[in-house]
This record gives structure tokens, sequence and C-alpha cells, in this order.
């Protein structure tokens, strides 16, 4: 029996062993683009003059080479109203930065970004919002009724149509969780977002504990930068059993130059309530 027992492992062990073959994946290509992070947000009981504007090109998915940053663009971006501009500083890293933006509420922003002889524009309007966001932590209200969880709770303001987004980013994670959110159905009543550490096999650690420091962000934004991000959350969580396959996501940048060379990326304006939370 113990004979038997020895073979048998031993068959196994050369089956598996023998049967490794190569297999080549062919990945389509597309060609490189440029990449502009315009996310203009304006913290509430700050001024809001000083913004950064990241711009990079595109690579191959598995390209491990280091992303550099363009530089020796053009980039300024212009009050819609009186036509004040503001221009954005090469840092020569890929980094453009203005120290004397004037956010307002409601007013319409035009971004123009020269580059490569090509020049790429998109139109945005700062979004306001609520200035009355409460934290707080319960085990009551998520899927686990015994694990910490954090409750982002604020009012909707009744007389108009809101649309949010809510950021999460526990300190020492390299990943933010983001949600978006709008007032449809919750027009002018109490908001609540529940925030439930998702499982991470790989650290082994499964929910918040006392102790643990979350940073909490809840910004006003645009309905078509709404539709936008929701498809991004969408994709970033994997594709399903039956989830639409993903495709190539467009922002609001486009090329006047040459249409079918667009920029990815979004720009955007908004009003942000930054907070953070600590588990007792």
């Amino acid at each position: 029996m113990k004979s038997y027992l020895k073979l048998t492992i031993l068959i196994l062990i050369v089956t598996f062993t023998s049967c490794q073959d190569v297999v080549d994946i062919e990945v389509q290509t597309a060609p490189s683009r440029l990449v502009i992070e315009a996310s203009l947000d304006w913290e509430k009981g700050t001024l809001g003059n000083e913004q950064t504007i990241k711009l990079s090109t595109s690579k191959p998915y598995f390209d491990t080479t280091k992303n550099l940053g363009v530089i020796g663009a053009s980039v300024k971006v212009t009050n819609d109203s009186n036509g004040d501009e503001f221009i954005f500083t090469d840092q020569n890293n890929g980094d453009y930065i203005t120290t004397e933006f004037v956010p307002i509420i409601n007013q319409s922003y035009t971004l123009e970004v020269i580059y490569n002889e090509e020049n790429y524009t998109a139109t945005e309007t700062l979004m306001s919002v609520v200035d009355n966001v409460e934290l707080s932590q319960s085990r009551e209200d998520g899927s686990d009724d015994e694990a910490l969880e954090i409750k982002t709770s604020f009012n909707d303001p009744e007389a108009e149509e809101n649309f949010y987004l809510l950021k999460f980013n526990e300190r020492g994670d390299l990943f933010s969780t983001f949600i978006n959110v709008k007032d449809e159905f919750i027009n002018g009543n109490e908001v609540s977002i529940i925030y439930e550490k998702e499982d991470d096999k790989d650290s082994n650690t499964f929910v918040f504990e006392p102790g643990d420091v979350v940073d909490v962000e809840v910004l006003g934004i645009s309905e078509a930068y709404y539709d936008f991000i929701g498809i991004l959350i969408a994709q970033s969580e994997g594709v399903g059993l039956f989830g639409t396959t993903p495709v190539s996501l467009k922002g609001n940048c486009v090329n006047l130059t040459n249409p079918d060379n667009y920029a990815n990326g979004y720009f955007r304006l908004t009003e942000v309530v930054k907070k953070t939370y600590t588990f007792k």
C-alpha cells in the first residue's frame, strides 16, 4: 500500500511539471496619446489660487519604463466671462503650476494645451459642494454588522440638482476608493454614504481597527464628470461574468488641430471638503 501511494504521487508530480507550455498572448496596441490630468479642486477655507495640471504620454500596458512627464507644452486656463487668463508654468517634470488662479462658483472655464503644435481644449464649470459634511463610525450599516465603517453625512440642497464624488483613502494605502452620487432620489434630504473596508487577502486585513486613519474628500462635480467617473469606477472594478467589456474612455479634452489624435484625461473644476477620521 505504501509503495502504491508513493508511485501515485510520483506520477502526479511528473504530470504537473511536464505539461507547461509557453503561451504567447497577442495584446492590442494603440498609439501614444497625450494624457491631461487637469483637476482644479478648490478646498473650502482656502484661496484656491495654487493649482497643478499634469501632462504625460500613454504607454503600452506591459511597458515597465518610467512614465516621463511632458515638458515644453503651453498650458493656460481662461475665465469664459471676463477673459482672465491663468498661465500654468512648466516645471520640467510634467507638472504645470499656477499660484494666481481665481476660483468662482458656477463660472465656466476653458483649458488650452498646446503640445507638438496641436491644440487641445476643454470647457467645464466650477461646481460647489455642501459645507455640512460630518464623519462618524458605526458597525450597523455596512454589509458586516461586526466591522467598523465610516459614515459620511451631509444635507443635500433642495433647490438644485447636485452630483458628488466621494474619495476615501486609508493612511498607508496606495489606492483610494471612489463613490459617485447624484441626488435624483434624495434631493433635499440627508445623504449618508457608508464606507467599509473590502477584504484584502494579500495583507490579511479585512476590517478597520481602532487607530486606523482615513482621509475623506467630498467633491461637487458636474453631471458630465459624474457620468465619466461612473464608467471609470465600473471599469476599475473589473469585468464580471455578465459585465461589459471595457472600452477606451474618452474625456472632455478635444484636439482642435487633429481630432483623431484626442487626449486621454479630463478637465474638471470642483469645490471640495477635506476631512480626516481616526477610528476609536
